[in-house]
């Protein structure tokens, strides 16, 4: 009698995430970790403050499940203050354990068996994994050239009768792209003509170094039927609290709701007090934040160049994408594979973020969201790269 497989069939294909990966090679070569996008610094010690004042006050039981309503306040302050959106904190705003379980919750909640999502190519890794998950399938707009632009035909030609929403991260990561205006008006116009929802991820979006980040939820229309996600680990260096949220209109919240309280149910309570403040944090706090990463992508950017690679500055996110070909290596993958162990140095291919898996490309990703000592050690590591000769395989 043949033995069934202990892994569901929907999760045939996917194996270990790429992070897991390449973390795992930086760890054996005792590699510098440029590939993850998790600062070496920690967040304000205002919010740490908090959180601790939070723990030493005997806040430390479980939250309501929707989050605290101080931090939902906060939340609805916040996209109002930025964006002129307005979301009760009672109907509209729900917390997770990050953005992560956020999109995960609204892939369960909102898709059936047989349905279809759009991705935009390249995507963050977790978005095919949840939508397989919820008996659903992926319909893949590869965004075009290294500048990643979005063409309206692409996305025509992605929509079918069992399409049921779109799924947009910008600023994008990896690319380092940001969605403009123009572009988002083609998601939009899609969305009402073909009756979609929009499933926003927007963690990066007080790291826009050129232009403007744009929610879709502020275009004509949009509002009611997008769920808007975002997240505070990204904005606060705080990544291992893993608090994010949801912004949607009542109908799709309930929605949400009723798959969230079955995923996570309830989120840290200390850290949902702590990050209460943050958003309330003045805007000298979100000048200064975007104007030291602007330093630190000049910084990576320039010692890219210096080495060999190709690099064009990010508009958006905490993560630079290079072109390897001028170096004499055309496989990204095979490229960061030997990169650990060569130069000490870790970063992800940028084909490891395909919606569908195979293939190879020549750009990898770095992340600039380190100390300037570990960039320049990291960055000094590299330029071993000008003194060797590419090896076979790549």
């Amino acid at each position: 009698m043949k033995r069934r497989s202990v892994l569901s069939s929907r999760l045939t294909g996917f194996g270990t995430s790429v992070f897991a990966e390449y973390t795992a090679l930086a760890a054996q070569h005792g590699a510098i970790n440029l590939g993850q996008g998790y600062p070496d610094f920690d967040g304000p010690g205002f919010v740490k403050e908090a959180a601790a004042a939070a723990i030493r006050e005997g806040k430390n039981q479980y939250s309501p499940m929707v989050g605290l309503l101080d931090l939902r306040r906060a939340v609805a302050e916040h996209q109002e203050r930025f964006y002129s959106l307005r979301y009760d904190p009672d109907d509209e705003v729900t917390v997770y354990a990050g953005a992560t379980e956020a999109i995960f919750s609204t892939l369960q909640a909102v898709l059936e068996a047989g349905d279809e999502v759009v991705l935009f190519e390249p995507c963050y890794d977790s978005y095919p994994a949840g939508i397989a998950m919820a008996g659903a399938s992926t319909r893949v707009v590869t965004l075009r050239g290294d500048a990643f632009r979005l063409h309206a035909e692409d996305l025509e030609a992605a929509i079918t009768p069992r399409s049921r929403a779109i799924l947009v991260n910008t600023p994008l990561n990896p690319a380092g792209k940001v969605f403009s205006r123009d572009e988002l008006e083609i998601v939009a116009d899609a969305c009402r003509r073909h009756d979609l929802l929009a499933i926003t991820d927007e963690v990066y979006e007080h790291l826009v170094f050129d232009g403007a980040h744009v929610p879709l939820a502020s275009l004509s229309g949009m509002r009611e039927r997008t769920v808007g996600i975002s997240s505070t680990g990204k904005t606060f260096s705080l990544t291992g609290w893993k608090i994010g949220y949801t912004c949607a209109s009542p109908e799709l919240t309930r929605a949400l709701r009723t798959a969230h309280q079955f995923v996570t149910f309830a989120v840290n309570t200390p850290g949902q007090v702590a990050m209460a403040v943050a958003l309330r944090a003045p805007d000298a706090y979100f000048e200064s934040f975007l104007a030291d990463y602007r330093a630190r992508r000049d910084r990576l950017c320039a010692g890219l160049r210096e080495v060999g690679f190709v690099v064009a500055p990010p508009a958006g996110t905490y993560f630079a994408v290079a072109d390897i070909r001028p170096l004499g290596y055309e496989d990204d993958v095979a490229f960061c594979r030997m990169l650990p162990e060569r130069c000490g140095v870790a970063a992800i291919p940028v084909s490891a973020f395909r919606a569908r898996p195979g293939g190879v490309g020549h750009l990898v990703r770095f992340a600039f969201c380190k100390s300037d000592s570990l960039l320049d050690e990291g960055l000094g590591r590299l330029r071993r790269l000008k003194d060797t000769r590419p090896i076979a395989s790549a």
